[in-house]
């Protein structure tokens, strides 16, 4: 993906101000299909320091351009929203986590299964991992 206006208006969608930074760390989290943790984007971009990163992902995240996932592997890992997420329970979907790459993809598809709560109870995120092996690396066994 390659159309820098297509990174701006993803930004200004959610009302955040394009800078070169910011698009350095959309496009860096849109390559490919998984979710990325802030030691990843260290590694594929080299020339930001890790606060500056940091710190686009706090805003990301503040404007709902991203959502965290906890798949259990030791660092958080973010992903991009679709234009039309709201980031509610309601939108929330099931993420995988291979065992064997350690890559994570969110399954936009699957919804996240509804619990029924004992009363007192009040739910404010879910967190749905499944873990096993992606088809990549499921093919290679």
């Amino acid at each position: 993906m390659n159309d820098e206006q297509f990174f701006i208006d993803k930004l200004e969608h959610r009302g955040i101000r394009p800078t070169a930074t910011r698009l350095l760390v959309l496009r860096e989290m849109m390559r490919g299909d998984e979710a990325v943790s802030l030691p990843e984007l260290m590694q594929f971009l080299p020339t930001v320091d890790k606060s500056t990163i940091s710190r686009a992902l706090t805003l990301f995240l503040l404007h709902r351009l991203v959502h965290v996932i906890d798949d259990g592997s030791g660092a958080l890992k973010y992903s991009v929203c679709a234009d039309d997420c709201d980031c509610s329970i309601e939108y929330e979907h099931t993420h995988f986590y291979c065992e064997s790459c350690g890559r994570t993809f969110c399954l936009r598809g699957i919804a996240a299964p509804v619990v029924d709560l004992p009363d007192g109870f009040v739910m404010h995120d879910v967190n749905y991992v499944i873990k096993g092996l992606c088809p990549e690396c499921a093919y290679k066994k």
